[in-house]
């Protein structure tokens, strides 16, 4: 689990900035059909927004995919972990159940 948390912080850190590009990005645009800006300028601009949303979006799929085998993992830990909750219960239950016939076996010699 101490692996995973470096992945997560990628992760949250690479989304962060694949929506930051695009917030940005719409903002450039939004500027741009108000005001003119030469095509020399605004092109690049926005081939170099777009690149950095890519990029971002990339990596947020690389690490994406750690983050669903940390869950699986987790979630079969989980699993375990209620297997075993289950399995002791049922001991306290039997165990409670043997307790009670040997209390009962003992009244019934006693009144005998």
């Amino acid at each position: 689990m101490v692996e995973s948390l470096p992945n997560r912080k990628k992760y949250e850190w690479y989304r962060h900035h694949a929506w930051a590009g695009l917030g940005l990005l719409s903002i450039f645009l939004a500027i741009r059909y108000f005001v003119f800006i030469p095509d020399i300028i605004s092109l690049p601009v926005i081939f170099i927004l777009v690149a950095y949303i890519l990029i971002a979006l990339l990596q947020t799929y690389r690490y994406s995919s750690a983050l669903i085998a940390e869950k699986e993992t987790a979630s079969a830990d989980l699993e375990k972990e209620k297997l075993k909750f289950i399995a002791e219960k049922e001991k306290l239950k039997l165990e409670k159940k043997r307790i009670k016939a040997e209390l009962k076996a003992r009244k019934k010699a006693n009144k005998k």
